[in-house]
C-alpha cells in the first residue's frame, strides 16, 4: 500500500522536468557511474539515503507496475513504457539512453494527461 504522501501528480511532473533538463546525464565528477531512472531523481522515495529507508511498496510509482514484478528488486524498471510493452529494464539492457529516456518522457505525458483529465472530470461532477 502506497504511503507516499506526495501528489502522484506533481511527482509525474517534477519527474518529467528533470529528464528535460538532462537529470539522467553523466555527471562531470562521476562519469563512469550510469544514473538509474526514477531511483536517482526525487521521484524515489529513497532518494538520498545511502541505503532502502523505505520499502519500494510506499512508492507511487508501484501502481503502475503489474502485480507479478511488483517484488523485484527495483520494481518501477519494470513500468511497460510503450505499447511494445518494453520497461526500463529491457532498455537498459539495450544500453540506449537516448531511447530510454525518449521512452520515460512519453510515458509521463501520457500518464500526466490521463490524471489530469480524471481529475478534470472528478472536479466537474
Amino acid at each position: 500500500m502506497t504511503t507516499d504522501e506526495r501528489d502522484i501528480l506533481e511527482l509525474l511532473k517534477e519527474e518529467l522536468d528533470f529528464i528535460e533538463k538532462g537529470g539522467y546525464g553523466r555527471s562531470v565528477r562521476t562519469p563512469w557511474q550510469s544514473k538509474s531512472t526514477f531511483q536517482d531523481s526525487l521521484s524515489c522515495i529513497n532518494y538520498g539515503y545511502p541505503y532502502r529507508a523505505h520499502p519500494c511498496s510506499e512508492c507511487h510509482l508501484l501502481e503502475f507496475v503489474s502485480p507479478e514484478h511488483r517484488t523485484e528488486e527495483v520494481p518501477c524498471h519494470f513500468i511497460p513504457l510503450n505499447t511494445d510493452g518494453e520497461t526500463i529494464e529491457d532498455l537498459e539492457l539495450k544500453d540506449n539512453q537516448a531511447k530510454l529516456e525518449r521512452e520515460v518522457r512519453e510515458w509521463l505525458r501520457a500518464r500526466i494527461k490521463q490524471i489530469e483529465e480524471e481529475r478534470a472530470e472528478l472536479a466537474s461532477v
